[in-house]
């Protein structure tokens, strides 16, 4: 499976991955990629699978476990010249990076920064975001200005842009005419019925499980993490660095681009000092 990826920055310099999240493609992190790269690291934003350039799975495995296993794979890559990569993963990227660190490879990451996800999720919240990737994801949009509407009806804190070219990178246009999303229509479903780590308890084990400097960065108006949700997160690992971002909701680095790089970049700065060298 080829997977799409943008990288800026030294190509020695130290690796920073941004998995993004569900429905999402590797220009979510554009912004915060260069900024991060400017701080001195190679920034590597992908496209995980299924998701804008990155090829669809053949066999439909969207599990937690075959993106984890990707991020792992990317992560190899990229250490080649000796130095682990961190990662910064959003919502369904957070997810992954939570598997990946906890269960499948504890040495994989030079640390781990989660984007407004938890174990023990919002399920109203969950609902509202899988409901808004599975409508229209068949039957498309007849032109760019309706995809706008629908998006403009899910974020109405954020202004409608009235520029739409941007869509172009979310949206593919088919022989019919007609604007569809750029997922593979499988991962509606196929994310968390592949997945053998479905269940709370087994991603709070993974949490604990984690050996690296952690991160916690949320939403403040969050639909998916709760204060609870936080507390419990905490909970599991009282180590991790957390921090609350106001005026953003799920979609942190979309809402609040500019806190959002912030504290990525003085998460990384703290472990870069701390570093033996």
């Amino acid at each position: 499976m080829k997977l799409a990826l943008s990288s800026f920055g030294d190509p020695a310099a130290p690796p920073v991955i941004f998995a993004h999240g569900g429905g999402q493609t590797r220009h979510a992190w554009s912004g915060a990629a260069k900024t991060v790269a400017f701080e001195g690291y190679r920034s590597i934003a992908l496209d995980l699978r299924g998701h804008g350039e990155s090829d669809w799975a053949a066999d439909g495995d969207y599990s937690l476990e075959a993106i984890a296993r990707d991020l792992i794979k990317v992560g190899e890559h990229v250490a080649r010249g000796g130095t682990r990569p961190h990662v910064v993963g959003a919502s369904l990227g957070g997810l992954a990076a939570i598997v990946a660190a906890g269960m499948l490879s504890r040495d994989a990451f030079e640390s781990v920064t989660l984007v407004d996800i938890t174990p023990n999720m919002d399920a109203a919240g969950v609902t509202k975001v899988v409901g808004f990737m599975g409508a229209h994801v068949h039957e498309g949009f007849d032109s760019l200005e309706q995809a706008a509407d629908v998006i403009a009806t899910y974020l109405p804190h954020r202004p409608r842009p009235k520029d739409l070219e941007g869509l172009r990178k979310n949206l593919r246009q088919g022989e019919d005419g007609r604007w569809r999303w750029h997922w593979d229509p499988a991962f509606i479903t196929g994310v968390m019925r592949r997945s053998g780590v479905a269940h709370t308890g087994d991603l709070e084990q993974a949490v604990r499980d984690i050996r690296v400097p952690l991160h916690l960065i949320r939403g403040r108006m969050s639909e998916l993490v709760s204060e609870d949700s936080v507390a419990a997160f905490r909970s599991l690992a009282p180590q991790a660095h957390y921090t609350d971002v106001a005026g953003a909701r799920h979609m942190v680095a979309g809402d609040r681009n500019d806190v959002f790089i912030e504290a990525v970049v003085s998460f990384l700065r703290t472990i870069r000092e701390q570093t033996p060298v």
